[in-house]
């Protein structure tokens, strides 16, 4: 019921995927997000679908719909089309009707979930109390055969010496670095291209379908456009004999370094983070902790169903992954030159983060 009309504010765990969806390709604005017209993009995402289905199901009034800082809508990161998000959260206000999860995903399609709901604080911004996040990116293991040595085919398969090699370089991303090689528009200087990452390492290869593939996971406070995939294709790079280790360090220098950046497809994001949020309202005796453990298996189960399955059969049909790998080639990674004349020069860039 929806309880004299009063809204509530929520956290939603949600996950999503499909080849042509993204959640919030949005001006970088500070605003929640800008009024809008369903329906209207060339491209329907998965928030165009999300906000159909709160209207359809009775948790917000149409016209939140068409201008969503009405419902305070807020998500925590955007990911880009092709992208998919395992463990997207997004806050807003709505109205806490009977059987709600059950009445929204009813309105959703099968590649779209909501699989949890908690309350939170009053004016709670799901994007500005996220402390990190941890994305994967999953790629077929021949990215890492080496180019004079090794086959360069599916048929490859990961040595343990060349796992610790690759788990020994995205260690060394770990702390703070600057990261202005790894996106668009940010110059040496910038305070903004400096970032945090936590963790960073591959996981043991699994095969499916013949082909063997392995997931790299990374934690981080914020991401920059195209930084994650920046980090794994230097470090592809690196392993398949076409740079050398010391590109690395160089790389978070001031000059400009020449970085590859590796394809779109397999990169997720799977879980956001609310700690400090959690050590001073989850044992308020009002609110839950954003912690979603009880939901992890229906998270689990959605990358099996959707997320790997998909990656697998668009790597086999369009090969991403082998067409990028034939241009590493044409990188040169040890030149080097100054980023700009002027030792204090910036580039503009603007605001907001992404992968």
């Amino acid at each position: 019921m929806r309880g004299a009309g009063e809204r509530q504010w929520l956290a939603l765990l949600m996950e999503g995927h499909s080849e042509s969806l993204s959640l919030g390709r949005l001006p970088h604005r500070r605003i929640s997000v800008p009024r809008r017209n369903v329906g209207s993009s060339q491209f329907k995402t998965i928030e165009d679908d999300l906000v159909s289905a709160l209207v359809r199901s009775g948790c917000i009034p149409e016209n939140h719909g068409e201008d969503m800082r009405k419902m305070s809508f807020q998500r925590c990161a955007r990911t880009d089309k092709g992208v998919s998000a395992a463990g997207q959260v997004v806050s807003l206000k709505v109205w806490l009707i009977d059987d709600i999860l059950e009445k929204i995903n009813s309105h959703l399609p099968p590649h779209i979930r909501i699989l949890g709901l908690k309350r939170v604080t009053g004016g709670f911004n799901s994007k500005n109390k996220c402390d990190a996040r941890t994305y994967f990116y999953m790629l077929p293991t021949f990215a890492f055969a080496h180019k004079d040595h090794d086959v360069q085919d599916e048929s490859y398969r990961l040595s343990t010496e060349t796992l610790l090699r690759v788990n020994r370089l995205l260690a060394c991303y770990k702390g703070t670095h600057n990261f202005h090689n790894f996106t668009s528009q940010k110059g040496p200087r910038e305070a903004s291209a400096r970032r945090y990452v936590l963790d960073m390492f591959c996981e043991e290869p699994f095969v499916r379908d013949g082909m063997e593939f392995a997931v790299i996971k990374v934690k981080g406070q914020s991401f920059m456009t195209h930084q994650i995939r920046k980090m794994v294709g230097l470090v592809v790079a690196i392993v398949k004999g076409y740079a050398p280790e010391s590109v690395l360090e160089r790389s978070w220098g001031e000059a400009k370094v020449d970085v590859p950046k590796a394809p779109g497809l397999g990169l997720v994001l799977e879980r956001v983070h609310f700690e400090k949020y959690n050590q001073r309202f989850g044992n308020d005796g009002l609110h839950e902790p954003l912690d979603w453990s009880r939901e992890e298996a229906g998270v689990t189960a959605f990358k099996e169903q959707h997320i790997y399955p998909t990656i697998i059969s668009t790597e086999r049909h369009e090969r991403s992954m082998a067409q990028w790998l034939s241009t590493l080639p044409v990188h040169d990674f040890n030149a080097t030159a100054h980023a700009a004349a002027c030792p204090d020069a910036k580039v503009p860039s603007p605001p907001g983060d992404s992968d």
